[in-house]
């Protein structure tokens, strides 16, 4: 059986829109990466959607004036509809709905089975005014890891993941000025010691795919005894938990995420024609599981996933994470729950979605966070790429009525190397969007400084064409209008080439 990969781009919070920080990380990076496996005759399965259980959609509700269940409802379309915007295209989208439910529930009841889980006592900070614990979005304090303030759960500023019981001089979100008590509460949790020797086994083979930030946290986790990890929590927002020592608790939304992936994985199969996505994350099967993900997000998608399957003791392990950093807004953190942001809907207005996908691929935060502006969109887009295209667009179109031209080995081994070169960043071991739109205007810039004549005519609108192809993953529209399909070849062959008119790219109107 030929390997199929999986690309799984987990979903944002439902509580809003996407916004470009959202884009410029993962979605658009798992989109450029499976479009170029799917060009170079990979089997790819890419699945997203959103995560409805979080509790800043309760939070962000309450800021909003607007009803949680209305919120994260509104979120998942609006979300499917900028992905869409940007040709961003899932086999499978992933809602709050009774199926997910299932899956979800369904997913635990087999961990709390095989005995993955524990009965034990966790502190967390508790209300006597509302008589209610507060967890994540709900209690703000100190990270006790990087001393930088946010609320309990994925720290964003380190990445580790913070007990709400261990937060800095914690206080409510809600009613700050109450004062708060700790207070024991027994939940279930996954023991992520008990797991030790085969997650420092596991992350040996990932060190070489590992970005800086999530190999840190790793490495700062592994290096102190690792916490049991809650699966259940004392609130009421959430999926009810199935187990009858903890009455009344929900699930931990953070601990969702291999059942999340499972449940997408089992769309996208559907969405491809297929009856059973589950089989491809059991053991045996040749499944190859990449994630795209914010680095804020490692510990909870790598460590606690990871360790969630090897408790289960029957799944594929996901082959590599592929990270990247905050992108800013004018030097600001995007960030939904407090209103900074700027979608791609709202950027569609001003300029067309190759240039934006250009953009946020050549200013992705792969290894540091990166700033947007309209001005850089504008400038960067008009110069590296709007001109120099256009201006390769016309050369070609002087030779249209010329009919067939030939192709020199000379070209064919030109292209060959155009096609390596791209191919070491596309790739997911070495996969950078960075590295592919600097590669894409060099290779532009190339072209754009060929002095064509008759003699090279052919040569020169061959390599045209082999360029578009390896563009192709980040400018859908200009290849989908001047190619005939997007394949790109492992090796290119062609002795002869028809030139044809090609389309220009308009820059930004405003």
């Amino acid at each position: 059986m030929d390997e199929r990969m999986v690309v799984i781009a987990p979903g944002p919070t439902a509580n809003g829109d996407l916004h470009l920080g959202h884009l410029a990380g993962p979605f658009l990076a798992a989109d450029i990466c499976v479009r170029y496996a799917r060009a170079t005759g990979r089997d790819v399965l890419f699945g997203t959607g959103i995560h409805a259980t979080q509790n800043y959609i309760v939070t962000t509700a309450r800021r909003l004036g607007v009803r949680p269940e209305d919120l994260r409802a509104g979120a998942a379309d609006q979300v499917e509809k900028t992905l869409v915007s940007m040709g961003i295209e899932a086999d499978g989208f992933v809602r709050f709905d009774e199926r997910y439910l299932h899956t979800a529930t369904e997913f635990f009841r087999r961990l709390h089975a095989k005995g993955g889980l524990r009965l034990r006592p966790v502190l967390f900070p508790y209300s006597p005014r509302t008589c209610e614990y507060l967890t994540d979005a709900y209690v703000r304090g100190g990270c006790p890891f990087c001393l930088a303030e946010g609320c309990a759960g994925l720290c964003e500023n380190c990445g580790h993941w913070v007990a709400s019981g261990e937060l800095i001089e914690p206080r409510s979100t809600l009613l700050p000025d109450d004062p708060l008590e700790l207070r024991e509460c027994e939940v279930l949790v996954l023991p992520l010691e008990e797991h030790r020797a085969e997650l420092v086994e596991y992350f040996a083979r990932q060190s070489a795919t590992m970005r800086p930030r999530m190999a840190q946290v790793v490495d700062e986790m592994l290096a102190r005894p690792l916490p049991d990890y809650p699966v259940t929590l004392p609130i009421s927002w959430g999926i009810p938990a199935p187990f009858a020592e903890v009455p009344g608790q929900v699930i931990y939304s953070d601990a969702e995420t291999v059942a999340w992936s499972v449940h997408c994985t089992a769309l996208c199969v559907e969405g491809r024609g297929g009856t059973d996505g589950h089989e491809l994350w059991r053991r045996g099967e040749d499944t190859k599981v990449v994630y795209f993900l914010g680095s804020d997000a490692s510990s909870a998608f790598a460590v606690v996933g990871v360790a969630m399957l090897l408790a289960l003791g029957e799944h594929v392990l996901p082959d590599q994470f592929i990270t990247n950093e905050f992108y800013e807004l004018d030097h600001d953190k995007f960030s939904t729950s407090r209103g900074h942001l700027l979608t791609a809907r709202e950027l569609a207005d001003i300029a067309s979605r190759d240039l934006i996908r250009f953009y946020l691929a050549a200013t992705s935060p792969e290894f540091q966070r990166t700033n947007f502006t309209r001005e850089a969109l504008a400038r960067v887009t008009e110069w590296r790429l709007v001109r120099p295209w256009n201006r390769v667009a016309a050369k070609v179109e002087q030779w249209v009525e010329q009919g067939v031209l030939p192709v020199s080995a000379r070209s064919r081994a030109s292209a060959a190397r155009i096609v390596e070169r791209f191919a070491a960043h596309y790739g997911t071991r070495r996969f950078s969007t960075t590295s592919v739109a600097f590669t894409l205007t060099e290779q532009l810039s190339r072209l754009d400084r060929w002095a064509v004549t008759a003699r090279d005519a052919g040569d020169f609108c061959h390599e045209v064409e082999v360029f578009l192809r390896c563009a192709s993953p980040i400018l859908i529209d200009l290849a989908a209008e001047a190619l005939p399909d997007t394949r790109i070849p492992a090796r290119p062959v062609a002795t002869k080439v028809t030139p044809r008119p090609l389309p220009r790219l308009i820059g930004m109107t405003r």
